[in-house]
């Protein structure tokens, strides 16, 4: 038997003012979208803004159904539309911003396994690491230099059998 040992590491920011001026940007871009949610039922409102190799920033936010597995999160939202509108550019960053209505978060939030397997398929595709940052209402904000790191031992295209 051998043991497999994953570490990861972050960059852990003590507020938002700390960040770097265009990863300050793009979150807030995340917050603003964050207000559009749609959240009635689980009142946690989560914003995702997406920069792009050629510069254009893409949000999104969660939007929820009474038939909850109809409602989609925030990350999907917008990686599905920069998909869509943008199929062969680059993305190269993602700020994430969540807080639930009843009680503001104050620490980072990263995306929920259905997000990172989303944005893993991405990464996957274009060959190139997809830094994440994320945070809650306010607080800490962590940064991620790929999704890997959040979600190590992806599953790709690689495991399927095409040959059966």
């Amino acid at each position: 038997m051998k043991k497999l040992k994953i570490s990861t590491d972050f960059d852990v920011y003590q507020s938002l003012n700390d960040l770097p001026s265009d990863e300050f940007e793009l979150m807030q871009q995340a917050i603003e979208a964050r207000k559009q949610a749609y959240a009635p039922y689980s009142k946690f409102s989560v914003g995702a803004a997406i920069l792009l190799a050629n510069g254009e920033v893409i949000t999104g936010s969660n939007q929820e159904n009474a038939a909850y597995p109809s409602g989609l999160c925030a990350e999907r939202v917008a990686i599905f539309y920069a998909g869509a509108k943008y199929p062969d550019v680059q993305i190269l960053k993602i700020a994430i911003s969540a807080t639930a209505t009843q009680e503001r978060t104050v620490l980072p939030i990263p995306p929920c396994g259905a997000c990172r397997q989303s944005i893993m398929e991405y990464e996957f595709k274009q060959k190139f690491p997809i830094e994440i940052i994320f945070m809650g209402a306010t607080g800490n904000v962590a940064k991620s230099a790929s999704m890997a790191n959040l979600l190590p031992l992806g599953f790709d295209n690689s495991y399927l059998l095409s040959d059966i």
